[in-house]
């Protein structure tokens, strides 16, 4: 326990002094779209993972902050950060008016209708034209230059998601979630209100994947209904961060998305230009793979199978002494 522990601080403090450790804006760049996916990641595993609600749909809530932070520049006249502060309780709202309609359903019904219903989303923002701009997307100006100030902002979201899922989990809501991820009939039978909790999670996850939407725009300074409502590059992206890390634990999130944000990276710049262009093209087939192997080989993830990981490595080690 306390070996894991000196592992956080340790990591807390590279992580604090990556900026001047590392003065490239392209790593500084890659490392703020890894934690906002921590924070995406966690979302999306606190209700997949501990609730047992598997949402194909997270591109909705990361849209709605996206939107709503885009919108105060373009329709209010306000700054896009104030999208801060209220793309998170935009997408909560959202993510209740969901749950109310789409919980009344389970298992694979509760997945399609969650892509059903980023569906519909994705193409009332292409043909709201007069809100949203439709495919011209929103552009706006960003605030800094220096991505230093947006690292250490999307760092403190990351270790906030983090620090509050992990403050969930070991409260009664949690155990009431995990109740319902186990069963939920006899989660029902002994009194827990399944829908009530399934909606509490649903809040929470949306809630900081709005967040993150909404740093996103800040960020990047544009959006388009396809890049913030698509389905592949966030919904599916989520799932894939929660799959590989390990679902339904704490550090499984943050460390899903640094493999998958820079196994991605790594495939867009074609191994960063020591291979062909169109070997960039092979990222969908190489993540399709990864979870075909994580499935077959690690069903837990990396970190729910660490101890099976420890274990297989200590006797490849013990084998190679031998031989020797």
């Amino acid at each position: 326990m306390k070996s894991n522990r000196w592992a956080i601080l340790v990591i807390g403090i590279l992580l604090l002094l990556f900026p001047f450790l590392v003065p490239s804006d392209y790593y500084r760049h890659i490392l703020i779209i890894t934690l906002m996916w921590v924070v995406i990641g966690s979302s999306w595993n606190l209700l997949a993972g501990y609730t047992g609600q598997v949402s194909f749909g997270h591109a909705i809530f990361f849209g709605t902050g996206a939107y709503t932070a885009g919108l105060c520049t373009t329709k209010l006249g306000i700054s896009a950060w104030w999208g801060m502060l209220l793309g998170g309780p935009v997408s909560l709202l959202v993510g209740l008016v969901i749950g109310w309609i789409c919980f009344r359903l389970r298992g694979p019904y509760f997945a399609l209708a969650t892509i059903a219903v980023g569906e519909i989303f994705r193409l009332v923002a292409i043909a709201w034209r007069d809100v949203t701009e439709g495919m011209e997307g929103i552009l706006i100006m960003q605030t800094f230059r220096s991505k230093i100030p947006y690292y250490y902002l999307a760092l403190f979201l990351a270790a906030a998601c983090i620090l509050a899922i992990h403050l969930v989990s070991r409260s009664k809501w949690g155990y009431y979630f995990v109740a319902i991820r186990e069963d939920q009939d006899v989660a029902e039978a002994i009194g827990v209100s399944t829908f009530r909790y399934k909606s509490l999670s649903l809040m929470i996850s949306s809630f900081f994947t709005g967040i993150a939407g909404a740093f996103y725009m800040n960020y990047m300074a544009f959006i388009d209904p396809h890049v913030v409502f698509s389905l592949h590059d966030i919904s599916i992206m989520a799932i894939l961060v929660g799959i590989i890390g390990g679902v339904g634990t704490l550090w499984g999130p943050p460390v899903g998305a640094f493999i998958m944000v820079w196994l991605q990276e790594t495939f867009r710049s074609s191994f960063f230009g020591l291979f062909p262009r169109w070997v960039s093209e092979a990222h969908v087939l190489v993540f399709g793979l990864l979870v075909i192997f994580a499935i077959r080989y690690m069903a837990n993830g990396i970190v729910g199978d660490w101890p099976k990981i420890r274990r297989l490595w200590s006797r490849t080690k013990i084998g190679e002494s031998v031989n020797r």
